[in-house]
């Protein structure tokens, strides 16, 4: 299976497209919810925001001057490979934080726990889209890379360990535990979002099909889907006869297209489709143990 050049390019674009639109609504998160409520959460985005509530100083510049630096830091001790889309992701956060304040002036929701839950429900899924398609908003996750590279330590509980520092100074700005409570509600109800979401958008489904027109069905999964397919010999024991079954995993999202062409393809074909735990190799996850 070759993909060519111009689907290469394609699914590039697509990739930054849906990048854009994750990063868009985790910079909405802020900017309808959490900053009017004057909340801090986690990462990066945190501590540009602790920056902006003691001095004003607007969230997009300083997001972006740290940013700036923990990147040259990268590139210089990680490598000049060092993710593209994380780069231009710190540029379309910037640019959002520079924009979205002025499109969108005062507080969406006037209750704080209100504000807390739904921004941090939008932050999740806005750094769920861009997981999903290999982005990164760089900041902590940085910062990570940089330690786990010379300590054995695992970059959950580094960014964990960032995030709790950041948000806990907080205090030292409001002298409010109250705030501060909030703001690590804000970082669980982000965690929460962001593994629902990430649950969902990987979420596989193995399928055997059952037709007559098992070779149509077979050349749609693999040239239009990209997916594998196995074509596996049968009886059926109530007519005695061979039949061919295709045995196949996809996404979850995916399988409507799929039940639409064999609709069009083979209306009498039979299916049965059941959900799977988790899926490894090509076009799925890596394995990483």
């Amino acid at each position: 299976m070759t993909i060519t050049k111009s689907e290469k390019i394609r699914k590039l674009i697509e990739d930054y497209t849906i990048i854009t639109i994750g990063l868009a609504i985790f910079a909405l998160s802020w900017t309808l919810f959490l900053i009017p409520a004057e909340i801090t959460g986690g990462g990066v985005s945190g501590l540009a925001a602790v920056v902006y509530y003691s001095s004003k100083i607007p969230i997009g510049l300083t997001y972006f001057v740290i940013n700036v630096f923990l990147v040259a830091l990268a590139i210089k001790i990680l490598g000049a490979s060092f993710g593209i889309k994380t780069i231009y992701s710190m540029f379309m956060v910037t640019f959002f934080f520079s924009v979205f304040p002025k499109l969108f002036p005062g507080p969406l929701v006037d209750d704080t726990f209100m504000a807390v839950v739904l921004g941090g429900i939008l932050g999740g899924v806005g750094l769920g889209i861009v997981f999903s398609r290999g982005g990164s908003t760089g900041g902590t996750d940085i910062i990570a890379m940089i330690i786990n590279k010379y300590r054995n330590i695992s970059p959950g509980r580094i960014i964990m360990y960032c995030d709790v520092i950041i948000i806990s100074s907080s205090y030292f700005v409001f002298h409010s535990l109250e705030k501060m409570v909030y703001g690590f509600v804000e970082m669980w109800v982000v965690s929460y979002a962001l593994d629902a979401f990430l649950s969902g958008a990987n979420a596989s489904a193995q399928m055997f099909i059952f037709s007559g027109k098992y070779h149509e069905i077979a050349d749609y999964i693999n040239d239009e889907m990209y997916r594998g397919v196995t074509i596996i010999d049968g009886t059926g024991w109530y007519t005695k006869d061979p039949v061919k079954i295709l045995m196949t995993v996809v996404r979850k999202s995916e399988t409507s297209d799929l039940f639409r062409k064999i609709k069009e393809i083979d209306p009498d074909a039979f299916i049965s489709m059941g959900s799977v735990m988790g899926v490894y190799g090509k076009g799925f996850e890596k394995i990483k143990i």
